[in-house]
């Protein structure tokens, strides 16, 4: 009997406060609420005071009603007799506001991130969980704002795409605490994700025509997949390292990355792959685990091995008294002893553009566009850049006799709207990177890892070396002060 009171007074009371003109109800609104308001709109209001939009105040009329008049029953469902649907309507009014928080969080503050791959070992390892920073660069507004907030571009288990493509918002960044660094590890939006055969995301899709044909790609969704168009924020994530800057010539020598003609300094853990042979004895695991080499990269035979290997690992698998010899992989050990592979390599370099005879060991030189900087539209410049014209600032471009015509008008120049970068990973043969698909825009860019949450080895079992605990917490980017 007790409890049926208490809930008919709470539902009394519950309606006295929604009732009444605006006088009233701020009269009837108790201290703690007031409290509450107050620490809600200073920080709404100086997030509006970043996004730079006055507008957005407006929002401050909302918050007022869901904390003080509540002229929309926002709470209405505190009255409901029937317990059971009054505990199933918190439930959801708990999940809906956690929802809400996720999805500032991530926007506008970080988000959590897995290294799938191991283009930046040794630097990154796969399994490493990350914690972005998006606020170092200044985030982006939302480009395609209604979004699930926990997944990329699909949502798990129901395998759908996980946004509404529209509306869609023009590209604007908040105002960060630096810009983008040489050496900085940075996570970005795959730039050539533009386009997905949904069953063959690896390779990409432009690389997957170049190797099969447009045609075979876009009539077999049996085994490609469908072929899909994602927004720029709703492509998947990659995190490389960035080692050109807008408006930099960048080349690249026997591996060695040189800005403006001048050699740069190699991040401590780079990695390349090295020839190792043996005198019949084959490495054991234990030699491998020791060294760190992965599972995935023991390569080999027992005789002959291909393994990506860090300058002070050379010295200590140079050391093992069953090892014969220990090479690196250059281009001419490629030319003498694989023609087909460096062919290839020659060839996938510049998928979609000309033969240069570049290699992912020696390119360029080639200029990184930056914001104003202005081309001559030739036939060169255009193989180079169209990508950057065209799919990232929007543009058509097309040759009619000897004259480009830009978005339908003749041009001989263009002028670059956004800055460029150009992103490695640390284990230089074995990554796919600017060397491959290109220029990362600036609007593609999403934040710079902070911190290793936890670490998580696939060779090993959970119990038996599966975690890396000297990895958590620990700084993902040593080689930055």
């Amino acid at each position: 009997m007790s409890d049926k009171m208490t809930r008919n007074e709470r539902t009394d009371n519950e309606y006295v406060r929604q009732t009444g003109s605006l006088k009233q109800r701020l009269a009837r609104v108790k201290t703690t609420r007031w409290i509450r308001f107050g620490i809600v709109a200073a920080i709404y209001v100086g997030w509006t005071i970043w996004m730079g939009n006055p507008w957005l105040l407006l929002g401050l009329l909302l918050l007022g009603d869901i904390y003080l008049t509540q002229f929309l029953p926002w709470g209405a469902w505190k009255g409901l007799k029937n317990g059971a649907l009054r505990t199933v309507m918190s439930w959801i009014d708990a999940i809906v506001y956690a929802l809400v928080l996720v999805y500032f969080l991530f926007l506008f503050v970080g988000q959590n991130y897995q290294i799938p791959s191991s283009s930046l070992e040794k630097t990154l390892l796969t399994g490493d969980f990350l914690w972005v920073n998006k606020i170092v660069y200044g985030p982006r507004v939302p480009q395609t704002p209604l979004h699930f907030p926990l997944s990329q571009n699909t949502l798990p288990f129901f395998n759908c795409k996980s946004y509404i493509e529209k509306p869609q918002l023009a590209y604007h960044r908040l105002k960060g605490l630096r810009e983008i660094e040489r050496g900085d590890i940075v996570v970005f939006n795959f730039p050539a994700g533009d386009t997905v055969a949904l069953k063959c995301p690896n390779p990409d899709y432009y690389t997957l025509v170049a190797e099969k044909g447009r045609e075979a790609v876009w009539n077999n969704p049996q085994v490609y997949g469908k072929v899909v168009y994602r927004p720029v924020d709703r492509r998947d994530n990659y995190v490389k390292r960035c080692l050109g800057l807008p408006g930099e010539i960048l080349s690249i020598e026997d591996g060695i990355v040189n800005i403006d003609g001048i050699p740069i300094d190699e991040p401590a853990n780079v990695q390349y792959k090295y020839l190792i042979v043996t005198n019949g004895t084959p490495i054991t695991d234990m030699q491998f685990d020791a060294l760190g080499v992965s599972v995935d990269d023991r390569n080999g035979n027992g005789n002959v091995y291909e393994i990506p290997l860090t300058a002070a690992m050379v010295k200590e698998i140079s050391s093992l008294p069953n090892v014969t010899q220990v090479e690196r992989m250059t281009d001419q050990f490629y030319q003498e002893n694989a023609p087909d592979f460096y062919a290839y390599d020659v060839q996938m370099t510049h998928p979609t553009g000309v033969n240069r005879g570049w290699t992912h060991n020696n390119y360029g030189p080639v200029t990184i566009p930056s914001r104003d900087l202005t081309i001559d539209l030739t036939d060169e410049n255009v193989d180079l850049y169209r990508r950057c014209i065209c799919n990232y600032e929007g543009n058509t471009l097309v040759k009619e006799g000897e004259q480009w015509l830009l978005n339908g008008e003749p041009a001989e120049q263009y002028t670059f709207k956004m800055n460029y970068y150009w992103m490695m990973g640390d284990n230089r043969d074995n990554s796919l990177d600017s060397r491959y698909w290109g220029f990362v825009p600036e609007d593609h860019i999403v934040g710079t890892p902070v911190v290793i949450l936890i670490s998580f080895d696939k060779d090993h079992s959970l119990f038996n070396g599966g975690i890396r605990w000297n990895r958590i917490f620990k700084k993902p980017n040593p080689d930055k002060l």
